[in-house]
């Protein structure tokens, strides 16, 4: 049991570190609530267990070709600062009681899914963390133990997917509308920021 709660928390700390995808689901629970927050958290969530499967089947070092990485650092980089404007400009345009009818809880999981799954970050570390997990798994228990503890490490991510969701609509009953639309421009640059990032390794990998 305690070495089920260590990959719980594993997942926990994974899912920890600010980035592209806590920034944009907390701009989320901002705007929408936390249903939407909490369903794009959930598709980031399904791009995480479709990698942590292709690690598991070693078709992820297609994914570490040269040209491949290359590709994924472009269109992550795409998505993000596209996404990032979008949130700056309509930033002024949020209010409290905002609730889009044509943004349905459907397009909320999509974009996190898309989001996630356009990441080359997420790549890298499923490959770096999940690839070192399942060697040291296998080693020490053997392979049938894996699907358990994979399971306990999307179990983690799943928690904090939850408390994401339910911090970013707390702070939406409390806030006012300049101060939601404060943080939405700070989520919007955030997430512009790490699209330069993923544009200037794309063009380093090309030129350099």
């Amino acid at each position: 049991m305690s070495l089920f709660l260590s990959y719980i928390i594993l997942g926990l700390s994974l899912s920890a570190p600010v980035g592209p995808i806590n920034a944009a689901q907390l701009d989320k629970g901002l705007k929408k609530g936390f249903w939407h927050a909490w369903l794009f958290g959930l598709g980031a969530v399904t791009a995480d267990i479709l990698y942590m499967v292709l690690v598991y089947l070693g078709v992820v070092h297609f994914l570490s070709t040269p040209f491949m990485q290359t590709f994924l650092w472009l269109f992550g980089a795409f998505v993000l600062i596209y996404t990032g404007i979008e949130s700056v400009i309509s930033a002024g345009k949020v209010t409290v009681s905002s609730d889009k009818k044509d943004d349905s809880l459907l397009s909320s999981m999509m974009s996190g899914f898309l989001m996630s799954l356009s990441n080359p970050m997420t790549i890298l570390f499923w490959l770096g963390i999940y690839g070192s997990v399942l060697v040291k798994t296998a080693a020490d228990y053997g392979t049938g133990d894996l699907l358990l503890y994979s399971a306990a490490v999307i179990f983690g991510v799943l928690l904090w997917d939850f408390a994401m969701a339910g911090m970013a609509s707390t702070f939406r009953k409390f806030l006012s509308h300049r101060g939601i639309a404060f943080i939405s421009v700070i989520s919007g640059l955030s997430l512009i920021g790490f699209g330069i990032y993923f544009g200037l390794r794309a063009i380093k990998l090309l030129f350099f």
